[in-house]
């Protein structure tokens, strides 16, 4: 079954609505989103509205294959641990209510 005119629209419309609200954040920002348990970690290959988009839409089908492939996933304490050495560290970041997706920012400058 295909998505009709209205439904293709509202996903449209939905894409748009979070495009807005993609964003950056320092790691030290988050931290009281992870208290709360509300962050999600968005892999690097995967394009994090898309995601946000599924999630949303509730998606099922795309969430639960992102997560057996843990391409979605809680922050790990070993990840929580790297970022807290480095509270500087900037992620790009889209709230889709009650979750905040993250993934990493990757820096063109070496370190």
């Amino acid at each position: 079954m295909s998505l009709g005119t209205e439904d293709s629209d509202i996903m449209s419309d939905l894409r748009a609505e979070l495009t807005e609200n993609l964003d950056e954040a320092e790691w030290e920002w988050l931290i009281p989103h992870v208290k709360r348990d509300a962050v999600i970690v968005v892999a690097a290959e995967l394009n994090l509205l898309d995601v946000g988009v599924a999630i949303a839409g509730d998606n099922l089908s795309f969430v639960q294959t992102w997560i057996d492939e843990a391409l979605i996933a809680k922050p790990s304490s070993t990840q929580m641990g790297k970022w807290n050495s480095d509270a500087k560290r900037r992620f790009i970041t889209l709230i889709v209510q009650p979750y905040v997706l993250v993934q990493e920012k990757i820096s063109s400058v070496p370190d």
